[in-house]
Order: structure tokens, then C-alpha cells, then sequence
């Protein structure tokens, strides 16, 4: 999660991604940013995220995100 955490915090340092919910739905996090994500999880978890996956509820929020990766990684 740690590793999650920078990749978000390089992006929004003003945000407390631990705490935050609604990135999306708040427009914390727009479609540029979303593109950024993925391309750093990729890097940093050695994990494809599809693009069915790619949803507002995957996004909304840090753990959201990380439990799609933990799931994606098991799979």
C-alpha cells in the first residue's frame, strides 16, 4: 500500500489519499491522472489493468485501488 501511496502523493501531495474518498466523483482525480495511475502500477506492481476494470468505484478511493491490484495479482 505504501508504494500506492507515493505513486498517488506525487500526483496530489495537497490530498491525504489514506482518508480521501470520491477521487473520482469529486473530480480529485481526472482522466490524465487515471492514465498516470495505471502506467505506475504497471511499473511498480508488474500488473495489467484492464480496461473493463477501469471503473469510478476502482478509482474513488487509495484502498479501492489497492484491492484491485491485490485482486489482480492473484488472479
Amino acid at each position: 500500500m505504501d508504494e500506492l501511496l507515493e505513486i498517488l502523493d506525487g500526483l496530489h501531495p495537497e490530498v491525504d489519499f489514506t482518508t480521501a474518498t470520491g477521487l473520482i466523483d469529486n473530480k480529485v482525480l481526472d482522466s490524465f491522472d487515471i492514465v498516470t495511475i495505471i502506467s505506475e502500477v504497471n511499473d511498480e506492481f508488474d500488473v495489467m489493468i484492464p480496461a473493463d476494470e477501469i471503473v469510478p468505484e476502482n478509482f474513488n478511493s487509495a484502498e479501492a485501488l489497492y484491492a484491485l491490484i491485490t485482486r489482480l495479482i492473484e488472479d
